[in-house]
C-alpha cells in the first residue's frame, strides 16, 4: 500500500482553499461549482472554441516502422474502432464550461502533451538518445500495452503509482514527462499521467477521463481517473492500488471531468442530490 498524500491534495491543484488555508481565497470562486460558467445551447460551439483553439486534443503517436525500434515504442500506436455510446462516470450528466481556471489550466496542460509526444517521437528514431523521463513512460505504456481489460488499467495504476513520490505542487499542473523528470507530484500529477499512459496502451480516448471530485471522507479536493471497463467505470486513485468502480464510492462527489472534448462541470443538483443521499461513513 502507497502512504497517503497529504489531505488537500486538490487544494494545491486549484488553489481554491480560503485565505485561512494559507492559499488565495479570491480563487475559490473561480473553482467553485456555483461559479463556474456553463455555456447556452446556442453557444456551445463557439465558447468551446475559445476554450481550446484549433481542436487542441494530444496527439497520437504513430508507432516505429523500423525493425530494430525498441518495442516500447510500438506501444504508443492509437486505438481502432468505432467509439461506443459515451455516459459520464458516477451516473450523472454534465454540459461544457467555457471559461475558468480549470479550462484555462487543463489546456495548457494538453499543450505540454502535445510537445511531450514529440520527444517521445524521436525517442522512436534515436532511442539511444531519448531522455530518462520518456524511457520510464514508454516502460509503463510498454507494460500496460501487453494486457488487456482490468488487467491493463491495473498494471498502469501500479506502475505511475510507484514511479512518482506524493508532494503538494500548488503551482503547476504536469505533463507526463515533466512529472517523471522531476519524480515527485501531487494528485493530479498522477491523475495527468495515468490518462496519458492508458490511451497511449491502447485504451480508447472516451473510455479514459480525469475527474475532479469532493471527497466527502477526507474532507478535501482531489483528481482521479476513471476508466470505463465493460459498461463499468473504474475510479483510480494515487493513494492505493486498488481498483474501486465508481458506484462504490458514495462519498466522492463529481464537479469537474475533462478530457480531450475538454472541460465539463457535473450539474450541481444532481451532485446535491448524490450528496443527501450519501451515507454517514463509507
Amino acid at each position: 500500500m502507497l502512504p497517503r498524500v497529504a489531505a488537500g491534495c486538490f487544494a494545491a491543484l486549484l488553489l481554491v482553499w480560503p485565505a485561512r488555508s494559507g492559499l488565495d481565497s479570491g480563487t475559490l470562486d473561480a473553482f467553485s461549482p456555483a461559479a463556474a460558467v456553463v455555456a447556452p445551447a446556442d453557444n456551445l460551439v463557439a465558447d468551446a472554441a475559445r476554450i481550446e483553439p484549433d481542436a487542441k486534443k494530444a496527439e497520437q503517436i504513430q508507432p516505429a516502422t523500423d525493425d530494430d525500434a525498441p518495442a516500447r515504442t510500438a506501444a504508443l500506436e492509437p486505438p481502432t474502432g468505432a467509439p461506443p455510446p459515451v455516459a459520464e462516470p458516477f451516473g450523472l450528466d454534465a454540459v461544457p464550461v467555457t471559461r475558468g481556471d480549470v479550462a484555462t489550466k487543463w489546456s495548457g496542460v494538453e499543450a505540454e502533451i502535445r510537445t511531450g509526444n514529440e520527444i517521445l517521437a524521436r525517442c522512436r528514431d534515436d532511442f539511444a538518445r531519448c531522455p530518462a523521463a520518456a524511457r520510464s513512460f514508454l516502460d509503463i505504456v510498454a507494460e500496460g500495452r501487453v494486457q488487456t481489460g482490468r488487467a491493463r488499467i491495473g498494471v498502469i495504476n501500479r506502475a505511475v503509482n510507484l514511479a512518482i513520490q506524493p508532494e503538494r505542487d500548488p503551482a503547476h499542473w504536469r505533463a507526463p514527462l515533466d512529472t517523471l523528470s522531476w519524480g515527485r507530484g501531487d494528485c493530479k500529477d498522477y491523475a495527468i499521467a495515468k490518462y496519458v499512459a492508458l490511451t497511449a496502451a491502447g485504451v480508447a480516448a472516451q473510455d479514459v477521463k480525469l475527474v475532479i471530485v469532493r471527497n466527502l471522507a477526507a474532507g478535501e479536493y482531489h483528481a482521479v481517473v476513471v476508466v470505463r471497463d465493460e459498461g463499468s467505470w473504474i475510479v483510480l486513485d494515487n493513494r492505493w492500488l486498488t481498483l474501486v468502480e465508481d458506484v462504490a464510492m458514495p462519498k466522492v462527489i463529481p464537479l469537474f471531468v475533462l478530457d480531450g472534448e475538454g472541460v465539463r462541470q457535473f450539474a450541481p443538483a444532481l451532485t446535491a442530490i448524490r450528496l443527501a443521499a450519501a451515507p454517514a461513513s463509507l
